[in-house]
């Protein structure tokens, strides 16, 4: 449990450290051009989330997201297949406390100065987009999990995310840590902090319509055949 853990921290952590440092280097090369700092920032996430995955995907799963860990607990609470209720709660620790030491990296790495972002997020819009985006994220790792096909979540993971920073309003945070992470970088990536109670409680009802689509489309583990 401790080199999951070690796992789940470093890959929530250098995910953040992905989205904000690419974000901020964006910025500075881009000035004037938003269109562009998001392509950029949405291209280094695309490359960054699956390498991560490669990484550390044997050691704890490579979950780096609260609302995979509570899905895999809940979808198999049944039969035994997913993490437990404390193991869930253990990964959502280490991956939020991973979230805020990668935004404090990328920091320190552009020396950008300390405090918390100013950038509000906020309307119906983009509480959907964070809805749409983190159920379609839950539907396709547990969509792989459950046709034996896990061992593509790295490409299909981040092609997910990659086209979902342009088709969702919010531009996918899709991720609890995340969102907490980038609270602490007040950069191209940064999300005010009274903005964040918001956008993470649509991502939980994301989750929770992909978790309700997953067990529609995917009630059998391991029986679905291609």
């Amino acid at each position: 449990m401790t080199r999951r853990l070690l796992a789940e921290f470093l890959g929530a952590g250098l995910l953040v450290a992905v989205v904000v440092g690419s974000g901020t280097a964006a910025q500075r090369l881009s000035p004037d051009d938003t269109g562009l700092q998001l392509l950029q920032n949405s291209t280094a996430t695309v490359l960054g989330l699956a390498v991560l995955i490669l990484l550390f995907g044997p050691v704890s799963g490579a979950h780096f997201n609260p609302v995979v860990s509570v899905a895999d607990w809940w979808l198999g609470r049944g039969s035994g297949t997913g993490l437990s209720g404390g193991a869930a709660g253990a990964y959502v620790v280490a991956q939020c406390a991973g979230g805020i030491g990668g935004a404090l990296l990328a920091n320190a790495m552009f020396s950008v100065d300390g405090g918390l972002a100013t950038t509000e997020r906020t309307g119906t819009g983009l509480l959907l987009g964070e809805v749409v985006a983190t159920a379609g994220l839950v539907l396709l790792i547990f969509a792989l999990v459950r046709t034996g096909r896990a061992a593509l979540a790295a490409p299909a993971v981040g092609a997910y995310i990659g086209a979902a920073y342009w088709f969702t309003s919010s531009t996918s945070f899709a991720n609890p840590a995340v969102t907490v992470g980038r609270i602490f970088s007040d950069t191209f990536a940064g999300i005010a902090p009274s903005s964040a109670p918001a956008f993470v409680a649509a991502q939980l009802v994301g989750a929770a319509v992909g978790v309700v689509l997953v067990l529609a489309l995917y009630p059998a583990p391991a029986r679905v055949r291609l």
